[in-house]
């Protein structure tokens, strides 16, 4: 894994986000909604809708209980999307991932994230 790094905040007065060099949240406890938000707005993802929400909680639900990314197909499945969702909604798996304030996943999981 990479060493920590703090990004820049996007608006005036905030801290800066506890990063790792690739940017995932260093801490997953450390995350909350306004993260969420500030991290989407530094990877251009637009604002976040209910159908982002609904694959955020998701995600840190099943990284939380499991210790394991879930596979696309099965989040769809799941939330009842179509198989591109994941990528139309954040861009790639990686920025769901981040944006859900989740660790590093390793480097082979984030081989397969982009």
């Amino acid at each position: 894994m990479s060493h920590t790094n703090l990004h820049e905040p996007v608006s005036g007065g905030a801290r800066p986000l506890p990063t790792d060099g690739d940017g995932f949240l260093v801490d997953a406890e450390l995350w909350n909604p306004g993260m969420a938000r500030v991290i989407a707005r530094m990877d251009d993802v637009g604002p976040l809708t209910p159908d982002h929400w609904s694959i955020i909680y998701y995600l840190r639900e099943h990284r939380l209980t499991y210790g394991a990314i879930p596979p696309v197909s099965q989040i769809c499945r799941v939330h009842g999307m179509d198989r591109d969702a994941v990528r139309r909604l954040f861009g790639s798996c990686r920025q769901a991932w981040r944006i859900a304030g989740l660790p590093h996943p390793g480097d082979e999981a984030l081989s397969y994230m982009n």
